[in-house]
């Protein structure tokens, strides 16, 4: 009975042990290299939709402390932010073997503010100029180059796990009626080309002041650009405002698959057409 008993004590301790290294091997692979993120709102739409399912490229900007994952389960209380793991790391700015990231590129980043993790597009450098004049984004006084892409129709109904309806640029409309924005190409200077949607003016948005990124900063923007909350909006009224570089976590650069569904888990509702598309 003793071996028997001695038996079991191991084997759920080697089972504990399994447990735990493959967390740990989790953890490291997660820090390091890439990150799971799926896309909950509709602010990149249509570079990226609702329930489109990605990993995070870390690797490419090297790391500072917002490499560190947080965790957080409401369901029995775990919060565990990137700073309480990797804090030490946290306050000049800095990344080790940091890269720099590239206008245009599509980057995952903790809100300066709230230390939730944003996804939008880098339009700004450090020392970039940038301002929207009646709809268009103009860099460094300049205006980027724009044409016409036709419409982005999707279906007026709940998206995703947090069941939002989208918004409309032919709305109001019905329960499960066409919903349509404009579509338009947007190239930046040095040449990257992303569509961006357009719903309706919006003064607050389509008109501002001049945004001078400080050293060490980058300004971002959703390219569903009357839906996004980003660095035309200072953090202190809610919006983003500047990232520092710090704060950068990764690059998107594929999408692994996509679901139409309020679960990742429902295979009917996954989108086939978007099975490892690239970001661009």
């Amino acid at each position: 009975m003793a071996d028997k008993a001695e038996k079991g004590g191991n084997a759920i301790w080697e089972t504990i042990k399994t447990i735990v290294y493959a967390l740990l091997i989790a953890g490291v692979f997660r820090t390091l290299f890439f990150q799971p993120f799926w896309i909950p709102s509709g602010s990149m739409k249509d570079t990226l939709l609702i329930g489109d399912f990605l990993f995070v490229n870390k690797m490419v900007y090297g790391y500072s402390y917002a490499s560190c994952p947080s965790i957080r389960i409401g369901a029995v209380g775990l919060d565990v932010d990137a700073k309480d793991l990797c804090g030490f790391l946290d306050g000049d700015n800095t990344r080790l073997l940091g890269g720099e990231p590239d206008r245009g590129d599509v980057v995952v980043f903790r809100h300066p503010a709230t230390g939730e993790d944003y996804i939008k597009r880098l339009i700004g450098l450090p020392g970039d100029k940038i301002q929207m004049i009646d709809s268009v984004l103009h860099i460094n006084g300049a205006a980027v180059g724009l044409e016409d892409a036709g419409t982005f129709v999707e279906t007026f109904e709940r998206q995703g796990p947090l069941g939002r309806y989208p918004l409309c640029e032919n709305g109001p409309v019905g329960q499960g009626a066409e919903c349509v924005k404009t579509r338009q190409t947007e190239t930046l200077p040095g040449g990257t080309s992303h569509d961006i949607l357009n719903i309706a003016y919006q003064r607050r948005s389509d008109d501002t002041g001049v945004f001078t990124v400080p050293e060490g900063h980058y300004f971002m923007m959703g390219d569903n650009r009357d839906n996004s909350t980003d660095s035309r909006f200072a953090k202190t009224a809610g919006g983003v405002g500047f990232v520092p570089y710090e704060n950068i976590i990764g690059r998107a650069d594929r999408i692994m698959f996509s679901s139409a569904g309020r679960s990742m888990l429902f295979f009917w509702t996954w989108r086939g057409d978007r099975f490892f598309k690239a970001i661009d």
